[in-house]
């Protein structure tokens, strides 16, 4: 009794610690670069991970098969459905530690947010996989059973998705209310209704995990410009802060079920296949959905970026909660063993060589070309969003007056916040004031274009010496 105390608890670590992770990771997204790489972050979280827990399941069935042959396991110990389900937890990454490293080291933004963001949405896929699988029969792998958890899946990412969407439009209701002296209660009322959205999914049977994160990414488009200056200061804080102390936390509860678990089972056979798997699963997924993004791009991912990519595919907390779920059978603590080292050795390994391997890849200068291009379909959205969402759920943006059709001017009255109509007058007035100083502009450009053309080279040093995700930088003064 004294050991269950301290063994690993995952309940607890779902309930508890992974929220805030997932909110924080969510709502501190760098929205530009996240929304200009959509397209590739939906697809190497959502298509990746897919094709990892096939790859990985296919491999570790016929590593099983090979156990057999070998006299470690009996016919009966291993499924098909515990090797998907061990290729769907081990499709979870967690790229904790590299990314910590890039983010000091300002590596090239691309690699940066196609990481991030595929940890981010791939969490969230991995755990509502690994349920929609044990929906199946043990030892049987029917039709209708497969088609049902394709429904399972597809039903719970989308009733999750508009739970967490539902919360947003909750919070934005903060903008009809006078809480800007108030910064104490706007935190609070924030961190309340987000936990909220993590508490609603979980009692209607879908995954918190999936709310949550949605709700994040609104809640930091959105929401988050409704709050004082303060308040945004202080939501950013308290979120951070939780993020390190669960993180830290987690580590250290994984640590302490390497000796408190009392039910280790390694196999050698089935520890050295799960390495191979990943790797081939990993292989399979970056390069290919690579070649396949890059057909018809002009900003391509290049080699450098798809090499690092593959070096960085960590497991973590999630896949290890994932396998102490279920350790009842001797199939699923075999699972839970490898699970535990192959996390504490991809952190260990892979996370203490990134800097050699960054260096070796030549990727730590890379300029940033692919920020400054967008598709027509995330302009559109984003025009779309500035023009009519922003307004319509905070303070900034244009007034909806001004940009909905007439017959719409009862609604736009009512949606507008007056805020927006102040900012309008003082961004009419900064216009106005940049207008009577062109002329002043246009008569000194002439005499003096050297002297710009020295300036906008050194801005260009400067943007390589300085942060390289902070958005698109302005364009060069010889363009004007």
């Amino acid at each position: 009794q004294k050991w269950e105390k301290l063994s690993f608890n995952p309940e607890i670590f779902f309930n508890l610690f992974l929220p805030p992770i997932i909110f924080h990771g969510a709502y501190s997204l760098n929205q530009r670069l996240f929304f200009n790489k959509i397209g590739s972050v939906l697809t190497f979280a959502f298509l990746g991970t897919l094709i990892s827990c096939g790859i990985i399941g296919a491999c570790m069935y016929g590593f099983v098969k090979l156990m057999v042959q070998l006299g470690h396991a009996a016919a009966g110990d291993f499924h098909l459905t515990d090797c998907l389900f061990f290729g769907s937890l081990m499709s979870a990454t967690d790229p904790v530690s590299v990314l910590a490293i890039f983010a000091e080291l300002q590596v090239d933004s691309d690699l940066y947010i196609l990481l991030f963001g595929e940890s981010i949405l791939n969490d969230a896929v991995a755990i509502v996989l690994t349920y929609a699988i044990s929906t199946y029969s043990t030892s049987t792998f029917e039709a209708s059973s497969f088609f049902l958890s394709i429904g399972h899946f597809i039903a719970v990412f989308a009733g999750s998705f508009g739970i967490g969407l539902a919360y947003t439009i909750v919070t934005h209701l903060t903008k009809f209310m006078q809480l800007n002296s108030h910064p104490l209660l706007e935190t609070g009322l924030f961190f309340l209704l987000s936990w909220s959205t993590f508490l609603s999914a979980e009692a209607c049977s879908l995954s918190g995990i999936v709310a949550v994160m949605f709700c994040g990414i609104m809640q930091a488009h959105y929401t988050f410009h409704n709050l004082s200056a303060e308040a945004k200061v202080r939501t950013k804080q308290l979120f951070e802060c939780l993020n390190f102390l669960a993180e830290n936390f987690i580590f250290c509860y994984i640590g302490l079920a390497l000796f408190t678990f009392q039910k280790h089972i390694f196999q050698v056979v089935f520890i050295c296949g799960a390495f191979i798997s990943i790797l081939v699963a990993r292989v399979c997924n970056v390069y290919p959905l690579s070649f396949l993004l890059n057909l018809g791009q002009r900003n391509k991912i290049p080699f450098s970026i798809q090499h690092m990519m593959m070096f960085s595919g960590l497991r973590g907390a999630v896949a290890f909660a994932l396998a102490a779920q279920d350790t009842t059978t001797e199939a699923r603590r075999v699972i839970f063993s490898t699970t535990l080292l192959v996390v504490l050795l991809t952190v260990w390994v892979l996370g203490s060589t990134t800097i050699p391997m960054l260096t070796c890849l030549d990727i730590r200068w890379v300029l940033l070309h692919s920020v400054l291009s967008q598709s027509v379909l995330i302009e559109m959205f984003c025009h779309s969003a500035l023009r009519y969402l922003r307004p319509a759920l905070t303070h900034s943006g244009p007034p909806l007056t001004s940009t909905l059709p007439l017959w719409c001017t009862p609604v736009a009255k009512l949606l507008t916040s007056p805020h927006a109509y102040e900012n309008q007058e003082q961004l009419k007035d900064t216009e106005d004031n940049c207008s009577s100083l062109k002329t002043d502009v246009t008569e000194d450009k002439q005499g003096s274009t050297g002297d710009k053309a020295e300036v906008a080279t050194q801005q260009q040093d400067d943007l390589l010496e300085g942060d390289l995700g902070l958005g698109q930088c302005a364009p060069p003064a010889w363009t004007e």
